[in-house]
């Protein structure tokens, strides 16, 4: 209903009353607006899933960016390299990604993975690059803010192929001499003085896994202790930035590295180390790998027709 001008012979000339519809406007405008006025039709119900289907039917595998090492089985002799960051395979699930400590990493293959804690804030993010043997390479990558919430809030996820300029970039860090330094260091300045408490900046933790091995290294947010894995922070963040605004966001320096590289290399040249922390300890065990690799899981069996 709307609201007319009164006819001339009323007593309140010129005063809304209501009404049905104006002679004067088109029969289609007036079905329109009946039309908006009208509430929504309820939405389908939909019948509740089977309970014995929701866990004995198979669901679609993800996507092969989102698991590139997931449809692998072990062979014989073949294990996974035990692997010692601090994550636990829980907490990887609860990032959306498959645990590190499950990939079956074979000749050929490595896996980058970079986590980044700030010293103030609960805002985390989380980058793995992984690279296949075939030549293909993939970057899954994990923001939100890690506390106060029973589960990772606000949490950003994406996983993309990796084009083979920034793989390359990837693969030239294997055998980088990082990863011949102590797992845990203190920044010590020229005559064994201890370096400042670092208040505001970014801890890292970096992991290499190769076929057979897997290796850590955890710094502090000082500068000079990020320099010391620049080449594994500037390749692992080249990779995953520019794909997803709100990711880019947590790194307003981008991918550079040339500040906390030149740090690093100034302790250096006026007769600083890290040394390695009281509670440093040894990288993980090495495992052997097969001299040769499992042959394929033979094709799924198919119900034939003929007798």
């Amino acid at each position: 209903m709307w609201n007319c001008p009164a006819p001339a012979s009323s007593p309140s000339s010129g005063a809304p009353r209501a009404c049905r519809g104006d002679p004067q406007l088109p029969t289609a405008l007036l079905i329109a607006l009946s039309l908006l006025a009208a509430p929504p039709p309820a939405p389908d119900i939909l019948p509740e899933p089977d309970p014995k289907a929701w866990w004995e039917e198979k669901w679609p595998a993800p996507p092969e960016a989102a698991d590139p090492l997931g449809d692998r089985r072990a062979g014989r002799g073949e294990a996974s390299p035990p692997i010692d960051n601090g994550v636990d395979p829980l907490m990887y699930r609860l990032w959306g990604l498959p645990p590190l400590q499950g990939q079956l990493v074979r000749r050929g293959d490595a896996v980058l993975e970079v986590w980044a804690r700030p010293a103030r804030g609960v805002r985390q993010a989380v980058i793995r690059v992984t690279l296949r043997r075939d030549g293909k390479a993939f970057v899954q990558a994990r923001a939100g803010l890690g506390c106060c919430e029973p589960a990772i809030s606000r949490r950003i996820a994406f996983d993309e192929p990796l084009p083979p300029e920034k793989a390359a970039a990837v693969r030239a860090l294997i055998d980088d001499p990082m990863w011949r330094a102590p797992r845990f260091v203190l920044t010590e300045e020229p005559g064994g003085g201890a370096a400042p408490v670092c208040v505001d900046g970014v801890s890292w933790d970096v992991t290499l896994v190769t076929p057979g091995a897997s290796r850590h290294l955890r710094r502090a947010c000082l500068d000079e202790e990020a320099g010391s894995i620049a080449p594994a922070l500037q390749a692992a963040l080249d990779a995953a930035l520019g794909l997803e605004p709100r990711f880019d966001v947590i790194f307003p320096r981008g991918a550079d590295q040339t500040t906390v590289r030149r740090a690093y290399e100034d302790l250096l040249a006026r007769g600083g180390r890290l040394r390695p922390a009281p509670g440093d300890r040894p990288q993980a065990p090495t495992v052997a790998v097969p001299a040769e690799d499992p042959p394929a899981p033979p094709p799924p069996q198919t119900s034939g027709t003929g007798g």
